[in-house]
């Protein structure tokens, strides 16, 4: 066995998984009851429960839960727990599972049934855009929105996606949009404009959003239709008179700073928003300041997207300590900006605020070691169920696994760890490997491609992750292994060979640094222990 090798498993972690805290147990019951008041696919279908009912349902999902783990646990005392663990979190997602396709329990008093229900939302969702993307004219318009013209049918929800409005479709649109727009909840208008010249999309926008000005709306996606400025001006009237907006989406719009400050400036209220997404635009540091001003006024924010738009230090700042108002913050996706250290670290201490995040998405935002330990050390204090955490493409190296590790090894309800184009090298892998061997028994995804690994740390990241129940894909492709490395890798998949990613972009040059690496294990001794000890974690603590 190899020196490295050996002190990986001389210096193994001391981490104890079973019982949970009772803190933890709180949390838990916390996010189910949390998801099960949040609509979603199954509330559409099958009704949304009462935070009532949800808590009493999730105090009942949790006993049950940890009575399994706990009877499971007492046939293997002397284990680590992790199997355990693993029953306990599987039950819980089952039993919930169960419940949101129950819905609401049906009362005594003659409540409608869940049948009905179903039904009836489905009536009232409105959507043509199934079928090729096409563009519309006057005639074809009249045919496809016919059925809201029927008063017997009452649409709360329309889609109009993935078809092309025109002047002459617009204005057949208007009258039927205004006869509905009181009753109407949720509007999706995505992608409707699509190769129409800026003068006329400027004009159906202009139609559609007085038609629907005064609307209440929940839900409002106006995502994918280049706008800009000038589009954003379009869209003033029906945004202005939004002061109940759960979800707004402005994904790949072209929304610069100055359209970011009029969207900033013409909704009056973001209260009530849970959902904000600026995928894809060019906001540029100046658009970010005017967005974390909307964020700031959105105390009950659970998913904010702002990947691709071009945000530097001083906006990434600005967004980090706006956030940090955000308590009840689940989903967060920074990815592929600008940021720098600066930002990471302030992002760090809005972190903190956030006890109910499910998914991180911090790739490509130039953290580097700095600013990745600033995160991975506050993210370990809080989140207790994390499921995803990716932060690719950050220039972090082996100097900070041990940080990384520390707090990974804690997140024990992770499904995908994504640290790829890195530069962790076998040093910081056996790190990270060490910190998800043990427990972790829902991860199903782990992705280390492009970070300089070779031999010793691909094998021992291979084993830290071949027997997860449910695993299905370990990524260690564009790395340093030698042909040996490759043949010891795909050994231990051979059961499973679906599960191991691609290797043909690996380079084995790597081969004669690898047997180097043998040798000089013992110099490189003291700093890995040092390393490995302090991944001394107690689960809950």
């Amino acid at each position: 066995m190899d020196s490295a090798t050996q002190t990986f498993h001389q210096r193994t972690v001391s981490i104890k998984l079973w019982p949970p805290t009772q803190s933890t147990r709180i949390l838990l019951v916390e996010r189910m009851t949390k998801n099960l008041i949040t609509p979603s696919i199954f509330s559409r279908k099958y009704g949304l429960l009462s935070k009532e009912e949800a808590e009493e349902d999730a105090k009942q999902i949790e006993n049950i839960a940890f009575a399994a783990g706990d009877q499971h646990f007492e046939k293997e005392p002397y284990g680590d727990g992790s199997s355990a663990v693993q029953i306990y979190a599987k039950e819980s997602s089952r039993l919930m599972l169960e419940v949101l396709k129950r819905g609401p329990k049906v009362k005594e008093d003659g409540e409608v049934m869940q049948y009905e229900k179903a039904t009836a939302s489905r009536e009232s969702f409105f959507d043509i855009s199934g079928g090729r993307r096409s563009f519309i004219d006057a005639e074809e318009a009249l045919e496809l929105l016919k059925p809201l013209k029927e008063h017997e049918k009452s649409y709360t929800k329309i889609c109009f996606s993935n078809r092309s409005f025109g002047m002459d479709a617009a204005r057949v649109a208007e009258p039927i949009l205004l006869s509905i727009k009181d009753q109407l909840k949720e509007v999706d208008l995505s992608d409707f404009i699509a190769g129409r010249s800026e003068e006329e999309a400027l004009k159906v926008m202009n139609i559609f959003s007085s038609a629907l000005e005064g609307c209440v709306l929940r839900y409002l996606n106006l995502s994918d239709n280049a706008m800009g400025e000038k589009g954003v001006n379009a869209f003033g009237s029906l945004l202005r008179s939004q002061n109940n907006l759960e979800e707004l989406y402005l994904m790949n719009d072209g929304i610069s700073e100055e359209a970011a400050r009029a969207v900033s400036k013409f909704i009056p209220s973001t209260e009530k928003l849970r959902v904000l997404h600026f995928h894809n635009n060019m906001t540029g540091d100046e658009g970010a300041i005017a967005i974390s001003e909307m964020v700031r006024r959105s105390p009950l924010l659970e998913d904010f997207r702002c990947s691709s738009t071009r945000v530097g230090s001083e906006g990434g700042i600005a967004l980090a300590e706006a956030l940090g108002t955000c308590t009840h913050l689940k989903k967060l996706d920074l990815r592929d900006n600008m940021f720098g250290v600066e930002s990471g670290i302030a992002l760090s201490k809005s972190l903190s605020a956030f006890g109910d995040l499910t998914e991180v998405y911090l790739s490509y935002l130039n953290l580097e070691d700095e600013g990745a330990e600033a995160l991975a050390s506050s993210l370990k204090e809080t989140a207790p169920s994390l499921e995803v955490l990716e932060m690719a493409g950050n220039d972090i190296t082996a100097g900070s696994a041990a940080a990384l590790a520390t707090c990974i090894a804690a997140k024990q309800f992770l499904t995908k760890l994504n640290l790829a184009e890195n530069d962790l090298k076998d040093q910081g892998t056996i790190l990270i490997s060490q910190a998800i061997s043990e427990g972790h028994g829902q991860l199903t995804e782990v992705d280390l491609s492009t970070n300089s690994i070779r031999r010793v740390g691909a094998r021992v990241l291979a084993q830290a992750v071949v027997n997860k129940p449910g695993f299905k894909l370990l990524n260690i492709n564009s790395n340093f292994i030698s042909d040996e490395g490759i043949d010891e890798v795909k050994e231990i998949f051979k059961n499973l060979p679906d599960v191991l990613g691609p290797l043909d972009e690996n380079d084995p040059e790597g081969e004669d640094l690898d047997e180097e690496s043998d040798d000089e294990g013992a110099d490189d001794k003291d700093d890995l222990e040092s390393k490995l000890k302090g991944l001394d974690i107690k689960q809950g603590e």
